[in-house]
């Protein structure tokens, strides 16, 4: 990526991997705080302060490839099980992720090179992040990071990122691309849905789900989605059809016991609208990833 002419980028290492982020916006930085000393009664009455380092802070948005999505919906959702052959594949394995209601998750690196300028971020953890899937345009995954300790000055070899690069691994996801199963039957009226998870404090996941809406006679707003989902599954594929079996290049999201919040649907014409509904996940949320071989995950 480019930023003022400048290349830039972002990789992301683990005990087990390093992978690049083709990031389309980015505030990482470091978080600085003040330890403030008051003005005396008497005297000049001016303040004091000494700047103190609060480690990282700040998002990352970016797409999801093919070789990107297993290693970050990994670290969003926090635990993978053992992985589990694919019978009839070569070298395919399925990881089902699960989402932990808990903050202290798997920490991570993360190199920021900016024009030239590399720093590190050492022990980062994801405090929340956001799955956004819309028609005609990339999935893009927004992580909310937080870091302990202060960024340091480094030197990171570039052929890595050059070389992911031209192994295809920027196959991107996209929203036309994917299925909506409620309760097992397929809607083909989802326009798109956002779904937000935030740590702290305890696990909050909520899901928007945005679908075509029309004006009813009998009710104000016209939904056949229900109330109360028990089961909502979001399938993903890519475009091309050049992978083993097509399960290397696809994954599921599973969630369970949705609940209606709020229906923001405005209906003040006859046509068809997109309406957003807000729903509470009060269950579990899971995922299921293909990767070729099983040693990029826990």
């Amino acid at each position: 990526m480019k930023v003022q002419g400048s290349d830039c980028s972002i990789v992301i290492k683990t005990a087990r991997t390093e992978i690049d982020v083709p990031y389309s916006e980015e505030t990482l930085r470091e978080a600085v705080c003040l330890l403030q000393e008051e003005a005396a009664i008497e005297g000049s009455g001016i303040c004091k302060a000494i700047r103190k380092s609060g480690g990282a802070t700040g998002c990352i948005i970016t797409p999801l490839t093919i070789g990107t999505a297993p290693v970050l919906l990994y670290l969003a959702m926090g635990f993978a099980e053992n992985p589990v052959f694919v019978s009839g594949a070569r070298n395919l394995y399925r990881y089902s992720l699960n989402l932990l209601p808990m903050e202290d998750t798997e920490r991570f690196d993360l190199i920021q090179d900016r024009g030239g300028e590399q720093r590190r971020y050492e022990a980062c953890r994801i405090k929340g992040f956001e799955l956004r899937i819309m028609r005609g345009e990339a999935v893009k995954l927004k992580l909310d990071i937080l870091g302990e300790r202060s960024p340091k000055i480094c030197q990171y070899n570039r052929s890595f990122v050059e070389k992911s690069a031209k192994n295809g691994f920027a196959e991107r996801f996209y929203g036309d691309c994917v299925t909506y199963r409620i309760n097992g039957q397929e809607y083909k009226n989802i326009y798109g849905i956002t779904l937000v998870s935030k740590k702290e404090g305890g696990t909050k996941t909520e899901v928007w789900i945005k679908r075509e809406a029309v004006r009813n006679t009998a009710r104000e707003n016209s939904s056949d989605l229900l109330n109360v989902i028990d089961e909502l599954i979001i399938s993903a594929t890519l475009l091309r059809d050049r992978y083993e079996q097509r399960q290397f290049g696809s994954f599921w999201l599973t969630l369970k016991r949705l609940v209606l919040t709020s229906d923001e649907t405005s209906i003040n014409s006859t046509d068809t609208v997109i309406g957003p509904l807000r729903y509470y996940v009060s269950d579990t949320v899971t995922a299921n990833v293909y990767i070729a071989g099983k040693e990029w995950l826990a």
